[in-house]
Formats: structure tokens, sequence, C-alpha cells
């Protein structure tokens, strides 16, 4: 009788250990899940819209400044002018990086949104490029010439044109000129109106193409040497970080303005599109 009490109480003794055993694991893996939930929170995502060239290589240069103040920025990327702020209004992104404050202001006239710009970081010279001819006094009367279609690209396009003597506008015609604005066209040239981002892929097909230079470094083009001329780097038309309206303060957005503002990000402009993409800061 005794051996047996003894053994139940020895039972009773190892079983208690065991399941404290078990419960100390139990907590030392709560405590770790715990600790990986933490860092996991601690750390903010940044999800921001922008065309390939320059904008996404831009922001992929600041990752790592943005990475040391805790923020992870997920680039998307587009490949039109439309989506980004469409995604944007939507809460499908955070922000976007693609524009220059005339077209905003023109897109959110048209569609009614209520996007703002937290900062301006750079300015893209627009430039005429063409396979068939290597000045502007060589395009023949009845050229094409394609240009972008939406209003205020288009209406830049045109100002070229007209600064460069092809063609003249009405008075007061403005940054969103349109080929109907056109009073003087001693060669008669012909405008095919286009999508931005399709520009560069049918410049075979036309004479000359006046094309926004991130498209232009996407398809490869060299302004130094395939452009007929390029627009004065003066130009108003600095590349924005849009942000819905009410968020320009949003602490991660600041650090991206900071990153992207730096001499850092300046000298990266500099060293890598040699004057095809100018500083705005």
């Amino acid at each position: 009788m005794k051996k047996n009490i003894k053994k139940l109480l020895a039972f009773a003794l190892s079983a208690s250990i065991l399941l404290v055993g078990c419960s100390s694991g139990g907590n030392e893996k709560q405590g770790t899940a715990k600790e990986e939930n933490k860092t996991a929170s601690a750390e903010q995502v940044l999800k921001i819209g922008a065309t390939p060239e320059p904008h996404a290589a831009i922001l992929e240069s600041v990752k790592p400044a943005l990475e040391k103040e805790g923020i992870k920025l997920d680039i998307q990327v587009f490949n039109d002018y439309v989506i980004p702020n469409t995604a944007l209004e939507e809460k499908d992104l955070d922000a976007n990086y693609f524009q220059h404050q005339p077209y905003l202001d023109e897109f959110n006239a048209q569609k009614g949104t209520h996007i703002v710009s937290a900062g301006t970081v750079h300015v893209e010279p627009m430039a005429v490029y063409s396979k068939k001819y290597t000045a502007l006094s060589d395009l023949p009367e009845g050229a094409t010439i394609s240009l972008p279609n939406d209003p205020t690209n288009g209406g830049r396009a045109l100002i070229l044109l007209q600064k460069e003597g092809l063609i003249k506008l009405k008075d007061g015609a403005g940054l969103t000129a349109t080929d109907k604005d056109i009073v003087e066209n001693a060669k008669n040239f012909k405008f095919e109106l286009l999508d931005a981002a399709q520009l560069p892929r049918t410049l075979d097909d036309v004479d000359a193409s006046v094309i926004n230079t991130n498209y232009a470094l996407d398809a490869k083009l060299d302004h130094t040497k395939d452009a007929l001329v390029v627009e004065d780097k003066e130009s108003p038309y600095a590349n924005i970080v849009a942000v819905r309206e009410g968020e320009t303060e949003d602490p991660r957005i600041q650090a991206l303005m900071k990153a992207l503002n730096s001499e850092e990000t300046k000298k990266f402009i500099e060293e890598t599109y040699k004057g095809a993409i100018v500083p705005a800061f």
C-alpha cells in the first residue's frame, strides 16, 4: 500500500513538472510572437505610384534613407498618367510621383478628385525627337508631328513648337492650348494626338514627336544626341509628389520629401541623368 502511494506521488510530481515546462515553453513562444508583431507594427509602409523613369528610379535611390526612419517604400510602377491619380483618390496608394502641377490642376478640375502637391522634386525638359530629320528646319511641308493628348502636356508641346517658330497660337491660348488654337501653320504641319506613353513607340511612323522626358528615357532616347530641340530648363513644369487633401503633414510623406529633397538625391539626379532631368530644389 505504501509503495503504491509513493508511486502515485512520484507520478503526480512528474506530471506537475511537465506541465510547468510546457507552460514555460508556451510563454516563450508567446513572447517571441509578441516581439515579432511589435517589429512588424513598428515598420510603416508607404505605397507610392510612379512611372518607370526617372520617377521609380529616383524613389529606389531613397529607399535606404527611409528604411532608417522605419518606413518601407512600396513602389507601384504605372505606364500612364491617369491610373496613378485615380488609385490615389481611391486610397489604393498613399502618394504618387509622376506629374507636374498644371497637369494635376487640370485632372482635379476634370475628374473632381481631391489631390494636392506635397512638394516638388525635379523638372523634365520636354523635347522634339525625330528618326528622319536632324533639325526642325528640315521638316517638310505637311510633316506629321505627334503630341501628347492630355491637355496640359499637349499645350506645353504646342508652346514649345511656337517658341521655335513652327506655329503660332491664338492670344490667350495658355497652358491648355490645343491644335484648334493654332492660327498660323506656314508648312501645314499635321498633328497627331496620342497617349504620352505611346509617343516613343510610334516615332518611326511620324516625322517628329514632342515627347515627355520620362517616356523618352524609358525608350532609351538621349536628349543630347536624339533631340532636335529641348525645352528651356527654366520650365515651370516641376514634377511633384502628390497626396490626398489633408495628408501633406503625414510623417511618412514628410520623411519622403526630406529624402527626395536631400543633397544625396540631387547628386543622384545630376550624375544619373546628366541634364535630361534637373533638380527643382
